[in-house]
């Protein structure tokens, strides 16, 4: 019997997953809470420290970035020459200091990312753009490879008007060249937070190299971009 034929059934279900969504969303970071809380679960929660939030030290500069898995975007920017300290964290949402288990979620409006000090005399704002918009898909929305949820989504933050004029610029470009067959959904969006995740996601790939993700999954796109950006490599 073809029950959602009937007009008034269907505004019935509509009304009730209207109600029941905010619902089910509160009761997902609930759970999440409750783990991160609880005696036998994680008690690790994002920080914020002054190295990310506060000026830069001298003569330096900051890039915040998302794209996907955090662990093979650290392992990436590291070595690039210039590139001073790159921390995993957690930008784009408003809960203060989220755990890694509540962003997972995708519901809080965090997504993966890192932030970058590097030597504005050594290598340039838009060099970083170049490795992040062309060796991590930015044509894949809330997605990234096999990763899927907001919490992966592709995003510059930028720090000042400068720096969201060279996102816009660098975005067009790469557009123009075809590089991706589809087109960049990457955000520019202004820097507001960022957390620098749990101790142990810290320098993830290169502490564990022959787990399963990081082998088959960090570790080719780490050979691809060497062989993109060898001039940029730290020798």
């Amino acid at each position: 019997m073809r029950i959602f034929e009937s007009k008034p059934m269907r505004n019935i279900l509509r009304a009730s997953c209207t109600v029941l969504a905010p619902l089910a969303i509160g009761l997902v970071l609930l759970c999440a809470v409750f783990l991160s809380l609880s005696p036998g679960g994680p008690k690790a929660f994002g920080e914020v420290t002054q190295e990310q939030t506060g000026p830069p030290p001298p003569g330096l500069d900051r890039a915040t970035f998302a794209a996907g898995c955090f662990w093979s975007m650290e392992a990436i920017f590291k070595q690039l020459k210039g590139v001073t300290s790159v921390y995993p964290g957690y930008s784009g949402g408003t809960l203060p200091h989220p755990s890694y288990e509540l962003v997972e979620t995708g519901t809080t409006g965090y997504a993966e990312s890192i932030n970058i000090i590097f030597d504005p005399k050594v290598i340039t704002y838009t060099q970083l753009l170049d490795v992040l918009l062309t060796v991590r898909n930015p044509t894949t929305l809330d997605q990234q490879g096999n990763d899927i949820g907001s919490q992966y989504r592709s995003i510059i933050f930028y720090r000042d008007a400068e720096q969201k004029a060279e996102a816009e610029n660098d975005i067009a470009l790469i557009n123009s060249q075809h590089i991706w067959p589809d087109p960049i959904v990457t955000e520019v969006v202004p820097f507001d937070t960022f957390y620098r995740a749990e101790a142990y996601h810290l320098n993830y790939y290169n502490l564990h190299p022959n787990e399963g993700y990081c082998a088959y999954v960090i570790a080719p796109e780490i050979a691809n971009f060497r062989e993109k950006f060898k001039s940029l490599l730290k020798s």
